[in-house]
């Protein structure tokens, strides 16, 4: 897939989490996003690895995300996560890592989705599988 350029309209305020962990999108279009993290002490486990909550944090997010784009800055979708399944592969080795997931199916009320964390020497570091569940917006 080509490097999808992130439309600014659609970025939106950082939360709690996402300001404390430091990460952020870089890319969002329909059934695809892309979310990075510079790796940071605050982010390591007791054996000075990324924590695999960090992983599973991450994946959830791209893949929320995969599944939530409208194109509409004004017109915001939001989903919860049914079911979440990670599996780590690799340790990082480079200086950040990157979370991308895509929408792969699903209908009106629930999506399915695949996500894959890379390092930025391109290594894949875990790679994951979710269901989740549009939340109706009032």
């Amino acid at each position: 897939m080509n490097s999808p350029e992130l439309d600014p309209r659609l970025i939106e305020d950082s939360y709690p989490l996402q300001r404390h962990l430091g990460f952020a999108m870089t890319a969002w279009q329909p059934d695809f996003a892309r979310i990075e993290v510079p790796l940071a002490p605050v982010l390591m486990n007791r054996q000075g690895l990324p924590h695999g909550g960090v992983h599973a944090t991450l994946l959830d997010t791209a893949m929320g995300f995969a599944g939530c784009y409208t194109g509409d800055p004004d017109r915001r979708q939001m989903a919860l996560t049914l079911s979440l399944t990670v599996n780590y592969l690799a340790q990082a080795a480079g200086t950040r890592l990157i979370a991308e997931g895509w929408r792969t199916g699903g209908g009106s009320k629930t999506y399915f989705a695949e996500g894959r964390i890379s390092d930025d020497r391109g290594a894949t570091i875990a790679t994951a599988t979710g269901v989740f569940r549009y939340r109706r917006m009032e």
